[in-house]
């Protein structure tokens, strides 16, 4: 394709938001994730929560999808009861983001899951959460730093052969695989890091926040796929 390919990105809808002299609800997005797109060579547009049933027609429209970061899961998904630690609820954007990612799982389509993007994969093939970890997001607001290791022979193991340090904000992990998911990466401590689905398909999910440093390299290889 010529030009710059079109990266979607699902949206946080968050009420009472504040900004010059409006207090509004929003469709917001840190900024992070479109930089991150358009400083690995794509153009950024923002996928608001929708109905479910529009999501193959905006994915048809798309040469990459990413699933950005954001709140807990809701355990309903994976068959589980919330833990008390498990926030609340965001049923809208569950709903859509699912649809979307069957819609580029069914059409081919290049996907990227950061932190809950990884974990909703995850469900979305059947997969199941442990809804709490200690380590991974140990002061709140501020993202901290650890390394992971990659699986030699994977995707991810292409992009990074080396262990590296990402920046991470997570309380929930991967427990259950969804259906022909593969692990590509762990941290120290054994917490899986980042999934994949294997050839011909390219859908990675990295459970650390790539918008979040200075490593190109995960959305440039989503950017070289679409």
């Amino acid at each position: 394709m010529s030009g710059r390919p079109l990266i979607g990105i699902s949206t946080y809808a968050e009420p009472g938001v504040r900004w010059g002299v409006w207090q509004l609800d929003a469709a917001l997005l840190p900024a992070g994730y479109p930089r991150l797109v358009q400083r690995a060579g794509g153009l950024a547009a923002m996928l608001p929560p929708d109905a479910p049933e529009h999501a193959a027609a905006a994915v048809a429209r798309l040469d990459g999808l990413v699933i950005a970061g954001g709140p807990d899961v809701e355990p309903v998904h994976y068959g589980a009861e919330p833990d008390p630690r498990t926030g609340p609820p965001a049923r809208a954007r569950d709903a859509w983001e699912l649809a979307l990612i069957a819609a580029a799982l069914e059409r081919g389509v290049p996907l990227l899951g950061i932190c809950r993007g990884m974990q909703l994969l995850n469900v979305a093939l059947g997969g199941t959460l442990v809804q709490h970890v200690d380590g991974h997001a140990e002061v709140p607001g501020v993202f901290g730093q650890h390394p992971v290791k990659p699986v030699p022979g994977t995707l991810y193991g292409g992009i990074a052969p080396e262990q590296a340090l990402v920046p991470t904000y997570h309380h929930q992990a991967v427990d259950r695989l969804g259906r022909g998911l593969i692990p590509s990466a762990y941290a120290e401590d054994g917490t899986v890091e980042a999934v994949e689905l294997p050839a011909p398909a390219w859908a990675l999910g990295v459970q650390w926040h790539p918008e979040m440093g200075d490593d190109l390299r995960v959305m440039r290889a989503l950017i070289n796929a679409a």
